[in-house]
């Protein structure tokens, strides 16, 4: 911080101020719209500077009556002394030209509208794939827990549909903004999936994005961003030894390792087919059976 008595420190911190602009502007070109701004806190510098020269031009007039050279010598440190007043006076007088065109170049880059050179990207929409809680989910659980959370999300787009998942993910609202999640949920993305599970509360879910610009947004859940677009079908990793039981879609088409279009008897397919009563991704997996035991609805 500046001391506005201390000449010595308030130079050195001046001089660590510039080295650090320097070294911040070296990718000043990643924000262009902060250029404007630092010119215009250079030019007040480079003003500041200009007084600052011409004052220690006058100390130097002022004081060479008692400067001396190294070995005594007056007359020499006299000499000494006007010569560097007459250095700092070229100095300042090249500083008004450095401020000169210095304000002439804020003038020009206060007419710049600097825009994005690339286009933003489209906001991102998850689609529900699956929701498994209590019994069904841990067996999806355990093959987390043992090959971890990719493996999950390759046991889980096996209820991937393609189009029947996402049409049936935006008949029911399950499209959102980005992977539904609670506080204590763990996510994990891969490709065009995010794995949503929490092992305490035994419950597990898979959502797929959609890249696709938006053209409707109704009948979504708040918060959802969607509309009927074209989905692709993900591949399993059955090279991983991951083992699918018998309530995956994949079970019983041996010699394959990406998942049936149709679901086995009983499973479920779709966004949001597998939740088992649970209602909503947000809700407590045992809040939905207190509500059904007290006949509060399902």
């Amino acid at each position: 911080m500046a001391t506005f008595y201390d000449p010595g420190a308030d130079a050195a911190e001046a001089s660590d101020a510039l080295r650090g602009l320097a070294h911040a502007t070296r990718s000043m070109g990643e924000h262009p719209g902060d250029m404007y701004t630092v010119m215009g806190d250079l030019l007040s510098g480079v003003r500041s500077l200009r007084q600052v020269v011409d004052q220690l031009a006058t100390a130097h007039l002022d004081q060479r009556f008692s400067a001396f050279d190294d070995s005594g010598d007056h007359t020499a440190g006299a000499t000494h002394a006007l010569a560097a007043a007459d250095e700092l006076h070229q100095t300042g007088t090249l500083l008004d030209q450095a401020e000169e065109r210095l304000d002439q170049a804020m003038n020009a880059a206060g007419r710049i509208a600097w825009h994005p050179d690339k286009p933003e990207a489209a906001p991102s929409r998850w689609v529900s794939v699956v929701f498994l809680q209590g019994e069904d989910a841990e067996p999806v659980l355990d093959v987390i827990d043992r090959q971890g959370p990719d493996a999950g999300i390759a046991y889980l787009s096996g209820w991937d549909m393609g189009e029947e998942t996402m049409n049936d993910a935006m008949e029911n609202g399950y499209v959102y903004n980005q992977p539904p999640a609670g506080m204590n949920d763990k996510v994990a993305e891969q490709g065009e999936y995010a794995l949503t599970y929490n092992p305490a509360m035994t419950y597990v879910g898979l959502t797929r994005r959609l890249t696709d610009t938006p053209t409707s947004d109704d009948g979504l859940r708040p918060g959802g961003l969607g509309n009927s677009v074209g989905a692709g079908q993900a591949s399993l990793s059955g090279g991983r030894g991951i083992s699918f039981g018998s309530n995956h879609p994949t079970a019983g088409r041996a010699g394959t390792s990406s998942p049936g279009r149709e679901p086995a008897s009983g499973s479920a397919a779709g966004a949001g087919a597998a939740t088992t009563s649970a209602g909503s991704w947000f809700a407590h997996p045992g809040v939905t059976a207190v509500k059904r035991d007290r006949g509060l609805g399902r």
